[in-house]
């Protein structure tokens, strides 16, 4: 957290009010947000710049700002980024990050276990770069298609939830929206990514597809820290037909819904839909 749907609600709410609008001043308050560049050096290079755009890739906020300069952040766990009105004047608990804007709002990163990360990058060179060695498809685009997802799985062994928690297979996906899409498609989570078929794929692609939209339709999901832009909720908790419903019936056949480590993740499967793998056969020699 936050995954795809809840950095894209993010997105979606501050563009129409941030863009046009310059940074007066920025203050960062946490060297670890930044590190290894200094906090002095990146309010720098922030200050008197006018926001042109906001953009998403994978669960990485871009931040475009006048004279190709990106400020690429990423929220990690417990980051929020928050739209602040002028005439807030609440201190809030672990504040890492402000930013002032000339319009007299502020923007505010505050984040409780401080893994969130902002980096800035000059040129879209260094931008594509920097996103491109640690993203694959972006799984929202209409390029990411069944055959895709077949040929970066194809000879992977290693099991499908696993594959798409790995943002270098597909970006954006993380813990909650991968136990929602295998669950919706039929695929155990310690199916091999590589010995899925065909038919398989394409539920997939169609399953991450659905429940992404759904995420950001329901202004993402919040069962820990994670806040809109608005300091709200969001509501595709309420929607989890597998996620956290450990002990509930299955909502598609009635069965009990289980809990295992994948991944290293907690991860919520039905074992009479999502029929676990059978051991590969041993070549004869």
């Amino acid at each position: 957290m936050p995954e795809l749907p809840e950095v894209e609600t993010i997105r979606r709410q501050l563009e129409p009010r941030a863009v046009g609008q310059t940074i007066v001043d920025a203050v960062v308050l946490d060297p670890l947000w930044c590190a290894p560049r200094p906090p002095a050096e990146v309010e720098e290079a922030l200050r008197g710049r006018q926001i042109t755009r906001l953009g998403r890739r994978g669960k990485y906020l871009i931040v475009e700002l006048d004279d190709e300069r990106f400020l690429v952040m990423h929220l990690r766990m417990t980051g929020n980024f928050l739209w602040v009105a002028a005439a807030d004047t609440e201190e809030r608990r672990y504040l890492r990050v402000r930013l002032w804007l000339d319009g007299g709002a502020r923007l505010e990163f505050v984040d409780q276990r401080r893994f969130g990360t902002g980096i800035v990058l000059d040129g879209t060179d260094a931008l594509d770069e920097y996103l491109s060695s640690r993203l694959g498809p972006e799984p929202l685009e209409p390029s990411f298609t069944a055959d895709v997802l077949r040929q970066t799985a194809k000879g992977r062994k290693a099991p499908i939830k696993a594959f798409l928690l790995n943002q270098q297979m597909i970006a954006g996906v993380g813990n909650i929206y991968a136990d929602e899409a295998l669950f919706r498609a039929r695929i155990h989570p310690l199916k091999e990514a590589g010995r899925l078929k065909r038919d398989e794929f394409a539920r997939l692609r169609e399953s991450i597809v659905e429940v992404l939209n759904e995420g950001i339709q329901s202004f993402g999901a919040s069962i820990d820290n994670y806040r809109d832009a608005n300091g709200a909720e969001g509501r595709m908790q309420n929607r989890f037909q597998i996620h956290l419903r450990e002990g509930e019936p299955c909502p598609r056949c009635g069965s009990t819904v289980r809990k295992m480590r994948a991944a290293g993740r907690g991860t919520y499967f039905c074992p009479r839909c999502q029929r676990a793998p059978r051991p590969a056969r041993a070549k004869v020699a």
